[in-house]
């Protein structure tokens, strides 16, 4: 969807940017006078001394009570939907799919969420673990892996990493039939209050 968005967006964009430029290009160069041909009546630029936005119209709907609504609620709309476009940027960055060898040729898809969802229970059911988060990057045919994992007080960060390289990557590996799945580790403490002792 958002990779749909970004080409409409780019297209509109450039397209716009094009038509704009054509025109102004056309003015200041004063081409129709030299090519003699006629512009329509509506052509914003007409010659090299025309301006982009000229007196009137800055200052043609100044005194109509709808103009400032309307020019906010544009403006807010834009913003709107400039944000969710950024958002959707940052979200880009997590693997939808992954393509998973069948061993008929073609291969299958198996949702990114789903095997996010497995690496999240196994790395949860570990001693000491007591929260994971997990996300997957990469192309379909190589996910990588990033894990965040809150170890509790008592947990050993070294066995912490090892049972999860050795158990959880390699479960999930060997199930979604994937030749490597590199991961990238962050080992963080769950934060407690400190006991008192009498």
């Amino acid at each position: 969807m958002i990779r749909t968005v970004n080409r409409v967006l780019l297209a509109l964009i450039g397209a716009g940017l094009f038509a704009l430029g054509a025109a102004v290009l056309l003015g200041g160069l004063d081409l129709q006078r030299r090519w003699n041909f006629q512009v329509p009546t509506w052509w914003p630029f007409r010659g090299p001394h025309d301006v982009v936005l000229g007196v009137e119209g800055r200052t043609r709907f100044r005194d109509q009570l709808w103009w400032w609504p309307v020019v906010i609620a544009v403006l807010a709309l834009l913003l709107i939907l400039l944000l969710w476009w950024l958002l959707g940027q940052l979200r880009r960055h997590r693997l939808a799919m992954i393509l998973v060898d069948s061993g008929d040729g073609e291969g299958a898809r198996l949702r990114g969420g789903a095997l996010v969802s497995v690496l999240c229970a196994e790395a949860e059911a570990m001693d000491g673990v007591a929260q994971a988060h997990v996300r997957l990057t990469g192309r379909p045919d190589a996910p990588v892996a990033r894990a965040d994992l809150q170890l509790e007080a008592h947990a050993e960060p070294t066995k912490a990493l090892e049972q999860l390289s050795r158990e959880t990557l390699r479960h999930a590996r060997e199930s979604a039939s994937l030749s490597s799945l590199p991961a990238e580790v962050q080992l963080r403490a769950v934060r407690h209050r400190a006991r008192r002792v009498t």
